[in-house]
């Protein structure tokens, strides 16, 4: 089997880092495909299994766990996990794609160690706090508390935006969007 590349975008929670990957996945000439992460929670809002992520009990998720069958996880949150299984990397890798993530700061650097060759890490840096914030605010999809779990974790993940490749600042998402495809293409079309 031939290995793709794996584009990784990592970024705090409202940083516009699935919106720069949905982007992208639109953009034939990157022959791309969504790696679909597993998560150990319920859906939320217009979330589907199998598209979103796949959604898996707590005492499945650490069966795959026990198994050896994750790329990379973490617990995020307590009995809250969300991983890549290698699975999902063979199969997209199989069908001649490249694989791109929407993943964790923790998750996005653990793949980038695994395969430095193959991947391109990507951070998206949102313009401030405050702005996530309001972000968050705005998705109307957690409670207070939720937000500011995220809120917290937010400025711990901002720290690690230099171990990654590149940075993308989103304080404007069509540039960022633009910023996103030329590096992505950059990175493909290298041999």
């Amino acid at each position: 089997m031939k290995k793709g590349k794996l584009i990784v975008f990592s970024a705090p929670s409202g940083s516009g880092k699935t919106t720069i990957v949905r982007h992208l996945l639109g953009k034939e000439d990157l022959n791309l495909e969504f790696s679909i992460s597993a998560a150990s929670r319920p859906a939320r809002g217009e979330e589907v299994n199998g598209k979103d992520y796949y959604f898996i009990s707590t005492k499945e998720f650490k069966q795959h766990i026990k198994n050896g069958d994750f790329l990379e996880w973490e617990e995020v949150y307590r009995d809250n996990f969300y991983g890549t299984l290698k699975s999902e990397i063979d199969r997209i890798w199989e069908k001649g794609k490249n694989v791109i993530f929407d993943i964790d700061v923790s998750g996005g650097l653990r793949i980038k160690h695994k395969f430095p060759e193959e991947t391109l890490a990507v951070f998206v840096k949102p313009p401030s706090i405050d702005e996530l914030k309001i972000r968050l605010k705005k998705r109307s999809t957690e409670s207070d508390d939720k937000i500011n779990m995220r809120i917290a974790k937010a400025s711990v993940e901002l720290a690690t935006a230099p171990q990654f490749d590149k940075i993308i600042k989103n304080y404007d998402l069509e540039t960022a969007k633009e910023d996103a495809y030329q590096l992505v293409k950059e990175f493909v079309s290298e041999s």
